[in-house]
């Protein structure tokens, strides 16, 4: 059973509106972005006629696009009117944390040996942003920072299919990551370690990027097992 303290969700956070083309694929493309950038919560309730009133179709487009999300395991459709974002809990979080752990170091080994040092100013500018980020009532300024340094390593490999597949890790990882970068001031902030991982790919050293990158994924652990130990003591 859903929570009830849960955020029962006819908002739509910040998706954008679509426009014209193929409706259900772009409402998909917006919904997905969504859930990968963070603009929902584990366990929140989604609305489909909100959805579909904020994207400015009839309601099958949305329920196409919801339906191939469920599919894809990044929502559960559980009536002809709600869909909801899957729970997190700990089982979920650590199968994410070893798939992104062996792709995004593949990629990121990748990059080192690819990437040139103007293509790697776009990650430093990110990481300068980041570094000026940690306070904790800049939680979601964080949050969209360190989405974006990790997207700019793993594309900078170039492997589309690659890329395909850890996207679709971070559609599970980004509702996530609204608990991790929440504001307590109690969060594995890993500045250093984005600093590291810069130096490796400046360096075309593949061995030492995937290393950073892998620890940077691992370093976080405590802190969602944190979160899941006090979650269990409450109930």
């Amino acid at each position: 059973m859903p929570d009830p303290a849960k955020p029962s969700v006819s908002r739509t956070g910040n998706l954008k509106p679509i426009a014209s083309g193929s409706l259900s694929a772009r409402a998909y493309e917006a919904m997905r972005r969504g859930l990968i950038e963070g603009e929902f919560a584990p366990g929140q309730r989604l609305v489909l006629q909100d959805l579909a009133n904020h994207f400015g179709t009839s309601i099958t487009p949305a329920r196409e696009a919801a339906m191939r999300l469920a599919s894809e395991g990044g929502l559960e459709l559980r009536s002809g009117r709600f869909l909801f974002v899957p729970e997190m809990d700990r089982e979920r979080y650590l199968e994410v944390r070893a798939m992104r752990i062996e792709l995004e170091g593949l990629a990121a080994r990748v990059a080192a040996t690819r990437c040139t040092a103007e293509e790697l100013q776009p990650l430093r500018e990110i990481q300068r942003a980041y570094v000026a980020s940690d306070a904790p009532e800049q939680a979601e300024t964080a949050t969209r920072l360190n989405r974006q340094f990790h997207a700019g390593v793993y594309r900078l490999s170039g492997m589309a299919l690659l890329i395909s597949h850890i996207e679709q890790l971070w559609v599970a990882m980004g509702p996530m990551l609204t608990v991790f970068f929440a504001p307590d001031g109690q969060r594995y902030f890993g500045a250093e370690v984005h600093d590291a991982i810069l130096d490796a790919l400046e360096a075309g050293d593949g061995a030492e990027a995937e290393r950073q990158i892998q620890t940077d994924i691992v370093n976080g652990t405590a802190r969602f097992l944190a979160y899941f130990d006090r979650q269990e003591a409450a109930r």
